[in-house]
């Protein structure tokens, strides 16, 4: 428990100091120029109080990723909880912040658009496939986990076909959500769910907290650095694809655009960005935390099954916390994180796919004509695809859109003079987590760790020396790098 509540610290101190200095860097101002102003359209750009884009984006970004993320991270030990908070301190906080800041300079551009005009041109197709794969992915798995949680918690043992009802219930409100004007639904339904969220992640907390168990985890093999029941899995790079959101998650790259489109003022971008991220590492330790609560004293083996099963661990945890009635409403609040992610990812998907496209989203035919083949897609993949082959993908193509976006933030930082190690040093760590981890995966190329880490360095680097001296020819001798962002 020592090591928890350090961490929690980090995560505290780090909002108030680090999240101090990269606004300062951003240069973050008192200004209502704004495209929720500028370029309102009352159906994706329009401009919302502070509190609610905080509510809306943090449940936006949040999906199962801080909760079931975190339980397959805590079969690592407590170095999970120095590693999660030091990682969104400045990782992923930082590149949440000033990509949104970017896309709120940038008439609330998507990640293609910004990638394009930072890393050039050939970007934009590249980062749309990633983006448009990634976003797929989590809309359709979002109506799964959250049907499968319904049906198993509240609906026992209910026929086969109560699961197939929920989720056509769960896809019709992710289409209406995607149509209509953001404030009409999503923007009234979400403080809702966050108060849900946020009372059922207080519970868990300290219904944890006063159980003897927890305070023997500090037992859990901390001097060893992996305490992984399964050998073969490193630290490095499978802690940092198996815990994404609450660490780095370039799905947040997809979803600041959301609310760079309904901020009133700029100064709003760093509660809302970099808080919002900083409160979903505080969800991903509270997760972790109950599963090493589950995972103590078990067998190796055990622990390996329920680190596959972690809607079991969610189960498991929340009862033991706070016994069966006050669980199943904590397990409420677990259901709404899917759910929230899942239609905003589709609603991201339309607006990106109507920006590639230039297909303007004010009129209701235009947005129709984006959405009914994308919900199409969807619908086939829900029913038809085995996603236990298809999501082994989505931990490396969710870090792969973190790294271009983070190689993206460089560029810009860089054409406007300002520090831009403050992303590009987590921008070439986690390229290196990408490039070692596809190396070795059976779903890429099947290589030993000795040689994925080895070429995944000569690799690493042949990329890194390749932006650099591309971003220089770009804008070494662009006038407005002397400006500023003034």
């Amino acid at each position: 428990m020592v090591t928890f509540f350090i961490g929690c610290t980090i995560l505290i101190v780090g909002y108030f100091t680090y999240g101090k200095y990269v606004t300062k860097v951003v240069g973050l101002k008192d200004t209502k120029e704004v495209p929720a102003n500028t370029m309102r359209d009352d159906v994706d750009y329009l401009p919302m109080s502070s509190a609610r884009n905080m509510m809306i984006h943090l449940l936006n970004i949040s999906g199962t990723g801080p909760i079931f993320g975190a339980i397959q991270g805590a079969l690592f030990g407590p170095i999970a909880f120095l590693i999660i908070p030091i990682g969104n301190i400045f990782a992923g906080a930082v590149h949440d912040l000033i990509f949104g800041t970017m896309s709120v300079r940038n008439k609330g551009a998507n990640v293609p658009k910004l990638s394009q005009m930072y890393l050039g041109k050939p970007m934009i197709h590249v980062i749309n496939l990633f983006t448009a794969i990634l976003l797929m992915l989590v809309g359709v798995v979002f109506v799964q986990t959250p049907a499968s949680l319904i049906k198993n918690n509240y609906f026992g043992d209910s026929p086969g076909y109560v699961l197939t009802i929920i989720v056509l219930c769960i896809f019709v409100y992710y289409f209406v959500a995607t149509m209509l004007p953001i404030d009409k639904v999503i923007g009234r339904i979400y403080p809702i769910f966050g108060a849900i969220l946020i009372i059922s992640c207080i519970g868990i907390f300290f219904g944890l907290l006063f159980q003897e168990k927890t305070w023997s985890l500090e037992n859990f093999n901390f001097t060893n650095w992996n305490t992984h029941p399964n050998d073969a899995l490193p630290l490095f790079p499978i802690f940092f694809t198996t815990v994404a959101c609450g660490l780095l998650s370039g799905f947040h790259a997809t979803q600041t655009p959301l609310i760079a489109k309904t901020l009133k003022n700029e100064k709003d971008a760093r509660p809302v960005f970099y808080g919002m991220m900083v409160v979903e590492g505080f969800i991903a330790m509270i997760w972790a935390l109950g599963g090493m609560y589950i995972y103590h004293g078990l067998a190796n083996t055990e622990m390996l099954e329920l680190g596959a099963a972690p809607a079991v661990v969610v189960s498991m945890a929340a009862t033991e916390a706070l016994g069966t009635i006050f669980g199943l409403f904590a397990i409420l609040g677990i259901i709404v994180l899917p759910i929230t992610s899942g239609d905003t990812a589709l609603r991201s998907l339309r607006l990106m796919l109507a920006e590639y496209f230039n297909l303007p989203q004010s009129k209701l035919v235009n947005r129709f004509v984006i959405a009914i083949p994308s919900f199409f897609v969807a619908f086939l993949l829900i029913f038809f695809i085995d996603f236990d082959i298809l999501w082994r993908y989505f931990s490396w193509a969710n870090q792969t859109v973190a790294a271009i976006t983070l190689f993206t933030i460089s560029a810009w930082l860089y054409r406007y003079g300002r520090n831009y190690f403050i992303t590009l040093l987590p921008g070439i760590f986690y390229l290196y987590v990408c490039t070692t981890f596809i190396l070795n995966a059976k779903i890429g190329f099947n290589l030993s760790w000795s040689m994925a880490y080895g070429l995944g360095a000569i690799l690493s680097i042949a990329m890194i020396i390749g932006w650099y001296y591309r971003t220089k020819l770009r804008f070494d001798n662009d006038l407005t790098r002397q400006k500023g962002f003034e």
